[in-house]
This record gives structure tokens, sequence and C-alpha cells, in this order.
């Protein structure tokens, strides 16, 4: 059995049963729990979950895009097929509007068509985030400063959608390299599933660049929800875990000739990244909410 899943699963029934119904800026109402916290150990299993089938290949070039191309630009996800940012794409006109009703949300410089604004990887540019955390985990093994912080409050007005994974902090302890992950909001259907197994890759690639071996992940959620839209998909899910358990966790394999985080194969193929025996119970289709 998947340890994920029933992490996974365990906290979705606890937000059906014990979560308070709420109003949020999205105009779609959710289903919340204030705040939510697990670990999982990628030594022992590699995070994706086998109760509904997760995408790898999008999942991590959304990582790399962030992290390894530094960009906020989404037309370099489009050329690879990967369209979950198409939502808070600004136009050409400096316009992010409603996909819905073509309603203009916030206006912002035309400069930044095409982009997110500076969130996410153009944060992780400017302030040189990935290049000190290498520097440090090579240099510096005892250092107890690795903090990646995607919360930068000069950059907060002119972002579309602040990070909501805003913060990772990093250590090395008896030659595994560990990591805590912080999430200020929370998508439970649709956005921790892919953040988790992203993250869990992130770990596996700076590890192997830097000759350590993968440890733990702690995670940590203020404000875990489900929107009302979802809930059908989630009660799907559960019913497959209660009647079928999960299936047993697969294999990621990374080529293991990369020595160097930038040289992963970024491209719409992601050449240096496998699933191995990946199994799962098949799609699950949640609504996006803007």
């Amino acid at each position: 059995m998947s340890r994920w899943d029933e992490i996974y699963c365990g906290l979705c029934k606890r937000i059906l049963d014990e979560g308070v119904q709420v109003h949020n800026r999205t105009g779609v109402d959710t289903i919340k729990v204030p705040s939510a916290n697990f670990q999982l150990d990628v030594s022992e299993e590699f995070p994706i979950l086998t109760t509904k089938q997760l995408f790898i290949r999008q999942a991590v070039l959304e990582m790399l895009w962030i992290y390894q191309q530094q960009s906020n630009d989404v037309r370099w996800l489009q050329q690879r097929n990967v369209n979950i940012w198409n939502e808070w794409e600004i136009d050409g006109n400096g316009d992010w509007k409603d996909q819905k009703t073509g309603k203009v949300l916030r206006h912002f410089d035309p400069k930044m068509a095409h982009t997110i604004g500076t969130a996410y990887g153009y944060v992780v540019k400017k302030y040189h985030l990935i290049d000190r955390l290498l520097d440090s985990l090579k240099n510096n093994p005892e250092d107890r400063r690795r903090v990646i912080s995607l919360w930068q409050e000069n950059e907060m007005e002119t972002a579309v959608l602040p990070s909501c994974v805003w913060s990772s902090e990093w250590d090395i302890t008896d030659g595994k390299l560990n990591l805590l992950v912080h999430q200020r909001s929370c998508d439970v259907p649709l956005g921790l599933p892919f953040n988790v197994t992203q993250y869990a890759v992130l770990l596996c690639m700076i590890a192997q660049v830097c000759n350590l071996k993968p440890g733990t992940i702690d995670w940590s959620i203020k404000d875990a929800h489900i929107y009302v839209n979802q809930i059908d998909g989630i009660k799907e899910q559960l019913k497959r875990f209660e009647e079928k358990g999960s299936l047993p966790a697969p294999k990621l394999w990374l080529n293991p000739e990369v020595k160097d985080f930038y040289d992963f194969d970024s491209s719409k193929e992601l050449k240096d990244v496998k699933l191995l025996d990946y199994q799962h119970f098949g799609k699950i289709v949640f609504p996006i909410t803007q």
C-alpha cells in the first residue's frame, strides 16, 4: 500500500468530515481545515498517488520552469504542452482576465505580457535562490540558514498569484538531504498531489548533484481546502481507497549521468526523469478555480 495515498486520503476525509465551508476571492466556496502536517520518507517510497493518475511530465516540467529555468513566462510551459498556468497568464495588453467572463481582474504593465508577473521563477532568479542553495549544500554542509522564500514583499504587488507553496528549508543529516515545505493555501484535489511529487523530484535531483541521498519531506499547510465543485471527485477517490486500498508506489529514475542541476533535460520529452512500474486507478477530473 502506498503510504502517500493513505496520508492524502486521510486528509481529504478529514476535510470533508471536519471542515468548515467558507467564501473566498474566487466566488466558489471551499470546505477547509485551518492546518495540516505530514512527513514522507522519500528514501523509502517515492510519493505519487495511485488512487488517481498523476501526470508526472507536467508536474516536473512546472517545477523545472520555476527552479531550473527560473521563468515566469507561461509560453515556455505551453510549448511543452503544459497548460496549468493558462488561467493566470497576463495577456498582450497587460490584462489578467476571468477566463469564463472575459472581465479584467487586474491590469499590469504590458511588459509583463505572457507571464504570471513577479512570482515563482521570477523570484528564484532575482534572488539567486537555487544557486545559493547549491553552493551551501556543497560547501557548507552544516549550514542552518538554507531557506528558500518565494514570498518577497517587494514582488507582491506585481504578482498575479502570490506563491502558494512559498518556502522550503533544507538540511543534511547523516548524508541525507531533508526538506521542509510550507504552503500558505492548498487546493488539495488539484494542487497538493502535483506539489508533493514535484518537491520529491526536486529533492532527489538536488541530492544527486550534491552527492547526497534523498531523505524526508515534512509538509506544512495553512488552509487546506476542497472547492465545493470538487467534492464529488474526492468522494470517488475516497471510495476507490476504501474499496481497493492503493497500489504499490513506483520508483523514480533520474539519469545518473547528470551532475549539474541545470543539466537535467527540460524539453517536452523530459528525458532524464522516468517513473518505473507506475500503477494507478485512472484519472479523476477536477475543475480549476481561477
